[in-house]
């Protein structure tokens, strides 16, 4: 009888713990994809700098690999959008991540995949496929690593 009570003792935690984790992962999923769409939506109304602030680590740290090339850092990032979408004869067009799907790790890591979509003034429409790493901040979740390719 002690050794089933221990048992019981030992199990009931690990159980209502267990119980928790999915309620935590979806409120966590949620929050990402809570972020992405606050990214697409800024982008959409032609805020780079907003899609930046909503959704990218603003660290010397943050990788963006786009293609075949490697932006270093947030400003790195953040140039070379300028670049690409808001330079001289550049529009940014209108962003939609279908299939997006978010892995939560643990409370404070996660990782999403997709697709990108632009819909470009001139009718061009390029996509392609991203992964992005991110990191639960005290201001939210972050993108730390992105990688996309067309």
């Amino acid at each position: 009888m002690r050794k089933l009570m221990v048992a019981f003792c030992l199990l009931v935690p690990f159980t209502l713990l267990a119980q928790q984790v999915p309620a935590d992962s979806a409120k966590e999923e949620a929050a990402i994809r809570a972020v992405l769409t606050a990214q697409m939506e800024a982008w959409n109304k032609g805020d780079l700098e907003g899609y930046m602030k909503i959704g990218y680590w603003n660290s010397p740290e943050l990788a963006f690999i786009g293609g075949s090339t490697e932006a270093r850092g947030y400003d790195g990032a953040l140039e070379r959008y300028r670049k690409s979408y808001k330079s001289a004869g550049k529009e940014m067009g209108q962003l939609d991540f279908p299939e997006m799907r978010v892995t939560v790790l643990s409370p404070d890591a996660a990782f999403a995949t997709g697709k990108f979509h632009l819909k470009m003034p001139d009718g061009k429409e390029p996509s392609g496929r991203y992964t992005v790493i991110l990191r639960k901040f005290p201001e939210g979740w972050r993108i730390t690593h992105d990688h996309s390719c067309n």
